[in-house]
């Protein structure tokens, strides 16, 4: 929560004893790992393809074959979407697919959504990847170039939340915080760049929050993450404009996705009532908006910030 806005009043169900959490601080269901602490350390992952129907094991990085896609011809461009397996990263995979583009989503440990969605959408390469890792991010963007032929368009939608109090953020956590929201896409973004330089086009996209923009209460480092992501998109976008390449950032508020199935209707319905359209947002509205700064449509637009969130912030 930020202070010159307002305060949600409602009790979320099971919360457990209070800690005297300041004020109740609105969910990120944006993110795949909402208040479940996000720190494990991981270990580098090579790049795998998702399979079919089982988890993919981890295993050591080898020469194994690079994955290929059978996408069909597609109308418009090649679009690689990190966190692409649900909430917003499946949204938008489904968004661009419908629009005629060559799709590759990066997933982190669901290879079961992954495989999902690659049966939904046949042709759709999957590739595991742990954006923290510059390792792992440099094996997966390599296969899905060699998969896909180059990438047009980088959606760097890939992040963890976390609600803790502040004093109780252990650094570890705050590292962590900080390697997958910012310097995951710090790396993706070094390795679209020189393709989109050389070709003198190009489109990146980052996924925010409204608390980059206002900050959040008991959510301090993913605060600090997601407005460091709005920083990196307005510096690179000064920076890549003569290139032909347009930076913008979509910063979404509260969206309905799977994450949000904890919730009851009650908890719903006092959060819809706190924005001011009276509704919480969905995952395919987020989308709609990355299709759009993705198109040709959209070459004059780049530095900028969109929010996705019904009013909350103004």
């Amino acid at each position: 929560m930020y202070n010159d806005e307002f305060e949600l009043t409602f009790d979320l169900a099971d919360a457990g004893p209070k800690k005297e959490q300041r004020r109740p601080t609105l969910p990120e269901p944006e993110e795949a790992a909402a208040a479940a602490p996000p720190v494990q350390e991981t270990r580098e992952t090579p790049v795998s393809a998702a399979p079919e129907n089982t988890l993919a094991p981890e295993r050591e990085p080898g020469p194994a074959a690079e994955p290929r896609s059978t996408a069909p011809a597609a109308k418009g461009r090649t679009v690689l979407i990190s966190g692409g397996d649900r909430g917003i990263g499946a949204a938008a995979a489904r968004a661009f697919y419908a629009a005629g583009c060559r799709v590759a989503v990066f997933y982190h440990t669901n290879a079961e959504a992954a495989a999902a969605l690659q049966k939904e959408l046949p042709g759709v390469l999957a590739v595991q990847c742990d954006v923290a890792s510059r390792a792992s991010c440099e094996l997966a963007f390599r296969a899905a170039e060699q998969a896909l032929g180059r990438v047009d368009v980088l959606v760097s939608n890939a992040g963890i939340a976390q609600q803790k109090l502040f004093t109780d953020i252990t650094p570890e956590e705050w590292q962590r915080m900080l390697d997958v929201n910012l310097t995951g896409a710090f790396n993706l973004c070094q390795l679209a760049l020189p393709g989109m330089i050389r070709r003198k086009a190009g489109r990146i996209l980052t996924v925010s929050s409204m608390w980059g923009q206002t900050g959040g209460s008991c959510e301090v480092h993913y605060s600090a993450a997601k407005a460091g992501l709005i920083g990196l998109t307005k510096a690179l976008a000064k920076e890549e404009g003569p290139s032909g390449i347009t930076v913008n950032c979509v910063a979404p508020g509260v969206i309905d996705t799977d994450m949000m199935a904890s919730f009851t209707a009650e908890d719903k319905a006092a959060l819809a009532e706190e924005t001011p359209v009276g509704r919480l947002g969905t995952a395919e509205e987020v989308a709609k908006l990355l299709l759009y700064l993705a198109g040709e449509d959209a070459g004059y637009i780049t530095g900028q910030v969109f929010g996705v969130n019904g009013g909350l912030v103004i």
